[in-house]
């Protein structure tokens, strides 16, 4: 993952109890300032210390990480439950791909997701390295006083964050006599995830070369021969689960792989074996024109049972994604956890450009 500290940052789905201890012993202790920020959305610039007074809650996201996606539920609550209470909530957006630095991307972003509070860009990673931060999502819950009292990476404790933030308001003066204290409920994992003998979720897996490499997400050799040129690619009968193969012609960048030539039959294929009950894709377009993207799953198109919210039913039963912005598209939803899916994408648009995929096991979302 990209970053500006030549340490690698990591998105985190669930929180660990090594990573609550990490958290609790970086607690108190001043704000950093936020800096180095390329352009605010829904805000004037903002200053930690000019916010002397408030509760501040400090979130480090990217627009297109699932991790970050999966508790915008929780921050909208809070912003609509505690925003006249005294409550900032303040959006770092570091991103991880460079098609995140794009304002327009970013603008975007916020209206979709219905995020309403203040985002910063922190396009060159300034106010993350000022926070000394690793994680996508990450955040920072900062008192009347200027000093950060609560830390969380990653998803979950919800209930946990949402007490904090209300004992710091208190603390401030607000009064929430008649505020809800209804604890929000997290995400339910699928119960046939829990009930299956050494069920395991398959990890998140990168396209372009750098973390392809790293992480051994493909294993075709001939993948990393040729970089930033057209390669024929071919992939063994083999496929192990959670690597990313390619046939047909393709092109190998840093950050992603784009389809290398345009089509007329969905010759080029990237597959994939994998096990979750939901399956995200981040795509984009190189040139900016929109495109479509045929999925199969186990061979046969997706239905109304197990697509995802970003596929399309065509009426020849045929199922798709469209393309139409730099973003992560939720491919598949299945009624419950799986293992040994195989999954396939092909697109006739030299346009095709795949980032990465992340994989879920809760009942319910991405």
């Amino acid at each position: 993952m990209v970053s500006r500290t030549n340490r690698w940052p990591v998105k985190l789905a669930l929180a660990t109890v090594t990573l609550i201890m990490v958290s609790i012993a970086c607690t108190n202790f001043q704000a950093p300032e936020i800096k180095g920020i390329d352009a605010w959305i829904n805000s004037e610039p903002l200053t930690i210390k000019e916010l002397r007074g408030k509760v501040v809650l400090i979130d480090f996201w990217t627009y297109s990480c699932v991790n970050c996606i999966r508790t915008f539920p929780y921050l909208r609550e809070w912003n609509a439950k505690y925003a006249d209470d005294g409550l900032v909530i303040i959006g770092v957006h570091s991103p991880e791909f460079e098609f995140e630095k794009d304002y327009s991307n970013v603008l975007r972003a916020t209206q979709d997701n219905g995020i309403t509070w203040p985002v910063a860009q922190d396009n060159e990673f300034e106010t993350w390295k000022n926070y000394s931060n690793r994680f996508w999502p990450a955040k920072y819950l900062i008192d009347k006083e200027g000093v950060v009292r609560y830390t969380h990476f990653g998803e979950g404790a919800y209930d946990e964050t949402e007490k904090q933030i209300r004992d710091l308001l208190i603390d401030a003066g607000a009064d929430l006599s008649d505020s809800s204290v209804e604890s929000p409920s997290g995400q339910v994992v699928d119960q046939s995830f829990i009930q299956l003998p050494r069920a395991s979720v398959t990890r998140e897996l990168y396209a372009g070369f750098v973390l392809a490499e790293l992480g051994e997400y493909v294993r075709q050799k001939d993948f990393f021969k040729k970089t930033g040129s057209v390669v024929e690619l071919e992939s063994p009968e083999d496929h192990k689960p959670g690597v990313i193969y390619f046939d047909g012609s393709w092109v190998v960048w840093p950050e992603h792989t784009r389809h290398g030539r345009d089509t007329t039959g969905y010759e080029d294929v990237l597959s994939l074996v994998y096990s979750a009950r939901s399956l995200n894709v981040v795509l984009s377009s190189d040139s900016g024109e929109p495109y479509t993207v045929r999925i199969t799953l186990n061979g046969e198109f997706l239905t109304e049972e197990n697509k995802g919210e970003d596929v399309t039913i065509a009426p020849n039963g045929e199922s798709f994604l469209y393309v139409d912005a730099p973003r992560m598209y939720n491919v598949i939803e299945a009624p419950g956890f799986a293992k040994d899916n195989r999954l396939t994408m092909s697109s006739n648009s030299d346009d095709f450009s795949i980032f990465a995929f992340t994989f879920g096991v809760y009942e319910t979302g991405p």
